[in-house]
């Protein structure tokens, strides 16, 4: 009972916080940056690792460089997240600009369903808030709950306030059957690490085998519905812009686990260039092929 009275009260908390504009709200992030990085060195050797493991040709210099970018972007995110809880539908189409959103929008007037796939990089958080606002079709979500149920409450409020529709990732085809009658655009982040149990395929992603989820390509191949890639680059700081990618529009004529693969190679392409703005203090790498069930 005390935890959630603690829990509650740091919900309100974050409420109050997004009042604030978001430039005040950056000068808190660089502190935050601060204690992450130099008092709790919060998975700064998940961080290291992952960054050494993935780009085997740079330094150690070159890499402690990278690590240090990502930290304070990692605290910019979390206030940028933080002001979601508030933030107003101009703010939000403000801060995120799309292209290549009328090569889905003929697919909705032509009655079809489309997927979108990205990865954790830049605030997919926001992007998808907005994308929500720039569409004519609903967008439906495809997400992983988190444990505790007060702060999964706070997130499920803010991504859904202008209308996205979240769907958690055991309930993927059932959330598809509830839409079936009306052109969707469904959603998927693919690039977290999947449980011992899903770990099924590994393709190559950032020069080691990496376990993958399949989901992507097992509904595109199930619903023939064509897939885009949704590329995200930072601007500014506090500011997006998302280019649409056609992907796959023929999902049945791709080999098997090709989909996947083109996936990853997207997404791999997009962090070499830019590599501060990818969440590497996630634990990715778990597994390794010989884990396989």
């Amino acid at each position: 009972m005390i935890k959630k009275g603690i829990a509650h009260v740091g919900v309100f908390f974050l409420y109050l916080l997004s009042l604030l504009p978001l430039p005040f709200l950056f000068f808190f992030a660089r502190l935050l940056y601060y204690l992450l990085y130099y008092v709790i060195g919060y998975r700064k050797k998940v961080v290291r690792q992952n960054l050494t493991q993935s780009f085997p040709e740079k330094s150690a210099a070159e890499i402690k460089v990278i690590e240090k970018k990502f930290f304070v972007y990692l605290a910019e995110l979390i206030f940028e997240i933080i002001k979601m809880t508030s933030i107003s539908k101009s703010e939000a189409l403000k801060r995120v600009k799309f292209t290549g959103l009328e090569q889905l929008e003929s697919h909705f007037k032509a009655g079809e369903s489309v997927l979108a796939c990205t990865g954790h990089y830049g605030n997919w958080e926001l992007g998808t808030l907005a994308l929500g606002l720039s569409i004519s079709a609903k967008t439906l979500v495809i997400f992983k709950p988190i444990k505790n149920k007060i702060f999964e409450t706070w997130f499920d409020c803010m991504r859904t306030k202008f209308g996205n529709v979240f769907i958690a990732m055991r309930q993927t085809l059932r959330g598809i059957a509830a839409y079936k009658n009306e052109p969707t655009l469904l959603c998927f982040a693919s690039d977290q690490s999947p449980t011992r149990e899903e770990a099924k395929y590994f393709t190559d992603f950032l020069n080691q085998p990496t376990a993958a989820l399949l989901g992507v390509e097992k509904i595109a191949k199930s619903t023939r519905r064509p897939i885009y890639y949704f590329k995200v680059s930072v601007v500014k700081k506090g500011y997006y812009h998302v280019e649409v990618i056609p992907m796959c529009l023929d999902p049945e004529s791709i080999r098997e686990f090709g989909i996947t693969d083109l996936h990853f190679k997207f997404l791999e392409n997009i962090i070499k260039d830019q590599p501060q703005y990818w969440l590497w203090s996630h634990k990715r790498w778990k597994f390794k092929p010989e884990q396989k069930e």
